[in-house]
């Protein structure tokens, strides 16, 4: 269409020209003494339109002319901006192939090109990521090659031109960030933290901050804060939800293995998430834990509370470790301590055990819960019943003892005898 426009253009143009110098009768006189010239206004404008025409030739080809050092010098300059260019891809190059000699002697030659490029025909419009790149590659192939003097010297360079004027956020974040990591690979966590202190609010929550902090947080044994930083990261999708349940059940068992009495390890437990403390595995530390540290069993068996829920409803989904565990645990918290819970849970178990006759684990626990509350002839069959059908050996051998005990109580020293070799043995 605009083609088509353009020909009907110059279609126009050419008749109205035409009709213009056909029917011009025009003449122009040019009185030169003694000369006199006449001539057709047709000539006269044709001749004003070549007259202009090289006027403006000649003033371009003399600007040219004049335009031609400055050109030169632009293009000498180009060409150093250029190798500056090509030398520190090549040393980004060469550092991700592993050279180090080489990406560390082709970041130095495009610091020298760059520093004169600015002594020279004037500083770069990007000079300062320019410079930033090349000393942060520098120290990087120099932390490779464990040579921390010049790594050092590199990052601080680095960290002066990226602070100052007109120099991006991000080059100096980015900055610090390499140095926290290698702070971590040189297993110093205080210095990793340090660096990532310096970081802006809104950096320090980026992924890469979090993932630093983690590990920093970990080699210093920094427990609880690494499972906040642990949390934050699997909100922000960093993990699997199964690596991020992983990780946050270990780093949770750590910190109940460092409570060493009663109230220490509540704080820990009432810091954890609610989907945290309905973890088994967790759930059963912090009650073991408890009560090896002297904490209240009543408190104990409330912590197992979900767990034991979560058996009896999804017993398929509940690992025959974890039932022998919690079984363990349940029985050190049997203990009567006078409380309304106790009654509670001798219902609870008796229930659970009466509801699944073919579960020797629940029988077991009913009869220790009898057993510790002087119901010695239900204890008695409820542990018999159990000896026989437990497949754990600790969990049988327990049920033989209590079944001895039972009976050297009774005076039978035949039967009390014979639970005595039965739980020697190991076997029913």
């Amino acid at each position: 269409m605009r083609a088509a426009l353009w020909l009907v253009g110059l279609f126009a143009a050419a008749v109205a020209l035409a009709l213009f110098t056909g029917h011009n009768q025009g003449t122009l006189t040019v009185f030169w003494p003694p000369h006199r010239i006449d001539v057709s206004i047709n000539l006269a404008l044709l001749l004003l339109v070549g007259l202009f025409v090289l006027l403006h030739l000649a003033l371009r080809a003399l600007s040219a002319a004049l335009e031609l050092p400055r050109q030169a010098r632009r293009w000498r300059a180009l060409q150093r901006e250029r190798a500056t260019h090509a030398l520190l891809l090549d040393a980004m190059t060469q550092l991700g192939a592993g050279r180090f000699l080489r990406a560390r002697k082709a970041a130095e030659g495009a610091l020298a090109r760059e520093q004169a490029l600015g002594e020279g025909a004037g500083t770069l419009p990007h000079a300062l990521p320019l410079r930033t790149l090349a000393h942060i590659t520098v120290a990087e192939s120099a932390h490779a090659l464990q040579d921390h003097a010049t790594r050092d010297a590199h990052l601080e360079h680095a960290l002066d031109a990226a602070t100052r004027a007109g120099a991006a956020p991000e080059l100096r974040e980015g900055v610090l960030l390499r140095a926290a990591r290698w702070a971590l690979n040189q297993h110093d966590p205080a210095g990793a933290l340090a660096r990532l202190e310096q970081l802006p609010a809104g950096a320090t929550r980026r992924t890469a901050a979090l993932r630093i902090k983690l590990k920093a947080a970990r080699q210093a044994g920094r427990v609880a804060e690494a499972l906040d930083t642990a949390r934050l990261l699997a909100k922000h999708g960093a993990f699997s939800p199964a690596a991020a349940r992983s990780l946050m059940r270990g780093l949770a068992a750590e910190l109940i293995a460092q409570a060493h009495d009663p109230a220490q390890l509540q704080t820990v437990w009432h810091s954890l998430d609610p989907a945290e403390r309905t973890m088994p595995e967790l759930a059963l530390r912090a009650a073991q834990r408890l009560l090896a540290v002297g904490g209240d069993h009543a408190l104990a068996r409330q912590w197992l509370r979900p767990v034991w829920d979560e058996m009896l409803a999804l017993p398929e989904s509940f690992s025959a470790t974890h039932r022998v565990r919690l079984a363990d645990v349940l029985e050190a918290g049997m203990v009567a301590t006078g409380e309304p819970s106790d009654q509670e849970w001798l219902a609870r178990v008796e229930a659970a055990a009466q509801a699944n006759p073919r579960d020797a684990t629940l029988q077991y626990l009913a009869g220790m819960a009898c057993l510790h509350r002087g119901l010695w002839g239900r204890a008695q069959l409820l542990l018999a019943q159990a000896a026989r059908a437990l497949t754990d050996d600790s969990l049988r051998r327990s049920a033989w003892r209590a079944l001895a005990r039972l009976a050297e109580q009774r005076g039978d020293e035949a039967q009390a005898a014979a639970a005595w070799k039965q739980a020697a043995q190991g076997r029913g």
